[in-house]
């Protein structure tokens, strides 16, 4: 029997996004911080069901990969806040897209 599975070639676009947004937090992260600029205590309270020590990780991912930027007011204590980059603006668009996907084609939530 002649085997008819194509092989496709591995898409390393495909790949260097997962790789980047592959957090289980840096989508809902990145959701959160397009809306407004955010101070980390904040976030972590919108966000609710995150450690201090992973939201610490994911946006410090996510400001290695240039899509947030941290301000950090020199004050006592220290303040600092968190937005979006040129580069992390220019995924807001498909923010929505996945959200709308998922109004569409996912059970809704009472708290949509």
């Amino acid at each position: 029997m002649k085997n008819n599975l194509i092989e496709y070639e591995r898409c390393a676009t495909i790949a260097k996004i997962q790789s980047i947004l592959g957090g289980k937090w840096k989508i809902e992260i990145l959701y959160y911080i397009s809306l407004k600029t955010w101070r980390f205590g904040e976030l972590q309270r919108q966000i609710g069901n995150i450690t201090q020590s992973t939201l610490t990780k994911q946006l410090r991912e996510l400001e290695t990969d240039g899509f947030i930027s941290r301000y950090i007011y020199q004050e006592i204590p220290p303040k600092v806040e968190y937005s979006l980059t040129d580069l992390g603006k220019s995924f807001v668009p498909i923010l929505h897209q996945m959200k709308q996907w998922g109004k569409e084609n996912l059970p809704h939530d009472d708290n949509e």
